[in-house]
């Protein structure tokens, strides 16, 4: 069964455009990378690549935008079945993004993936809403700059996959590391680090860090507000 149905742009000259310019970034990075080079991976013409993209910078915009949607593809399908019985996401992510990996790793090491990064907190930022609503203590810190840092820790996966797959033991990018990584996921993000205890200390130590001099416990705080 296919992960995700082909658009029917999949099946034209632009799109295997767009595919060779993943390769082609991935490989060259995008200011080494040039329309001739992205025309000779595609098997066209550089005119075919400028008529349908009109610049290097448009056609990176272009590939940014298809992997933006590979991945709300991925993520409407686990919001849909949060609790599957047969599926392991990180292999169905792997297998439909895996292709582009060299392209996501430097993109996001080079600092050019902006509008696919903020693509991302938005997907991570619907997830903690739905966290959120079963916390038992409120959230110390915004919606988005969680899903930033949350986002920014799973796409180092990406980047920094060799180094995992040597602390790991094991490929990431196989199905032995599919399985590993899902089952090591599950464990941490099922166990918290910190008990709530903890965590309320941890607050009070950074503000009286931030404010030494008017810094009291959160707790005595919130009792003066109710008085």
């Amino acid at each position: 069964m296919a992960v995700t149905g082909l658009d029917p742009e999949d099946l034209t000259a632009r799109a295997r455009i767009r595919d060779a310019a993943l390769r082609h970034f991935g490989e060259h990075g995008f200011e080494r990378a040039t329309i001739r080079g992205i025309a000779e991976t595609a098997g066209v013409s550089s005119g075919l690549v400028r008529h349908h993209f009109g610049s290097k910078q448009a056609l990176r915009e272009a590939c940014d935008e298809h992997l933006a949607k590979v991945l709300r593809r991925l993520n409407d399908r686990a919001r849909a079945d949060p609790t599957p019985a047969d599926v392991n996401y990180v292999a169905v992510a792997r297998a439909a993004v895996g292709p582009y990996q060299p392209y996501l790793a430097r993109a996001l090491a080079d600092g050019s993936a902006a509008p696919l990064f903020d693509e991302i907190v938005e997907l991570s930022q619907r997830w903690l809403a739905d966290a959120d609503r079963d916390r038992p203590d409120p959230p110390d810190v915004d919606r988005k700059i969680r899903a930033t840092v949350i986002t920014a820790m799973a796409l180092s996966v990406t980047v920094l996959h060799q180094h995992i797959s040597r602390g790991m033991g094991v490929d990431l990018f196989s199905p032995e590391g599919d399985q590993l990584l899902a089952r090591t996921l599950i464990d941490i993000y099922s166990h918290p680090m910190l008990s709530l205890e903890d965590a309320a200390l941890g607050r009070a130590a950074l503000d009286k860090i931030q404010h030494p001099a008017t810094a009291e416990p959160r707790h005595q705080q919130e009792e003066h507000h109710d008085d």
